[in-house]
């Protein structure tokens, strides 16, 4: 019987390159050099690489690098479009329109910590890269999506459906479709709720497979009202439906990274936890 693969998961990262880098090599998966050394590992970023921090753009070239380096030893570097992405390819691709729903798209990516440096050192490769990027995935028994959101319900019915309508959408320059998706991703926290939390992630694993939900985007601080110091692994909520890994990088959180067990319904809730500290 071959050994399980090991399949690692990242939160939102935010500019943070510095404390990145340091979670990658105390994880085992590059070395002293940022070099790629966890051979077939599969590890999954969740979005939001850019804004709130200092090097976004540096942030996604390293995970690009490590994107190629991993797949020539048979590994598998992967990433999910967050809302920071869609914002800092709004603001570089409307500007200062707007559409009358809000503010123009430069200024909300600003307001939403939007770094000039980004934006400036953008290249036609990182818009490229952000643009492809998928919005959810189903890994091992794992439902991956970024945002706490009801939107993916919105976009399709099967996790190939909302993937291919997402990208649709950024491959044109429809900036209405572009700020709904936007003023989608605002809404947060649903798999919480005491009303509808439990029937929201219930619905989400029916539709889209996979037994328990991943996702970033809203800080676990936020949603345990606590230091961001003190979080030092994912959070899992909700019955044990839905773990969340946003670690408040850019808060001052040290982060985590997660290894998702072989199967998450084979383990009890404490034995899905890698927790990797500062």
């Amino acid at each position: 019987m071959q050994p399980a693969q090991r399949v690692y998961v990242i939160g939102d990262i935010h500019g943070q390159l510095q404390k990145l880098i340091k979670l990658l090599q105390d994880a085992h998966l590059i070395d002293a050099s940022h070099v790629w050394c966890a051979g077939q590992t599969t590890l999954w970023f969740m979005g939001d690489f850019v804004d709130r921090g200092p090097d976004g753009v540096a942030v996604m070239n390293l995970v690009m690098r490590l994107q190629q380096e991993a797949a020539l030893v048979g590994g598998n570097v992967s990433s999910l479009l967050g809302n920071h992405e869609m914002l800092l390819l709004a603001a570089y691709r409307f500007g200062r329109r707007s559409t009358g729903l809000g503010s123009n798209f430069i200024t909300r990516w600003k307001q939403n910590g939007g770094n000039h440096k980004d934006i400036a050192s953008l290249t036609p490769r990182h818009l490229e890269w952000m643009a492809q990027l998928p919005a959810m995935a189903l890994v091992e028994d794992a439902l991956l999506l970024h945002a706490d959101a009801p939107l993916y319900l919105k976009y399709g019915k099967t996790v190939e459906e909302v993937n291919a309508n997402v990208r649709d959408l950024l491959r044109h320059s429809d900036a209405l479709a572009w700020e709904e998706l936007l003023e989608d991703f605002a809404r947060r926290g649903v798999f919480l709720s005491s009303i509808y939390g439990l029937e929201f992630a219930e619905q989400y694993l029916k539709q889209f497979g996979g037994k328990r939900l991943v996702h970033g985007h809203t800080p676990i601080n936020t949603m345990q009202n606590c230091s961001p110091k003190k979080v030092y692994a994912p959070w899992t909520y909700t019955d044990d439906l839905c773990v969340n890994v946003d670690g408040g990088l850019f808060l001052g959180g040290s982060g985590f990274v997660y290894r998702l067990p072989p199967s998450t319904t084979a383990t009890d809730s404490s034995d899905t936890i890698q927790k990797i500290s500062l």
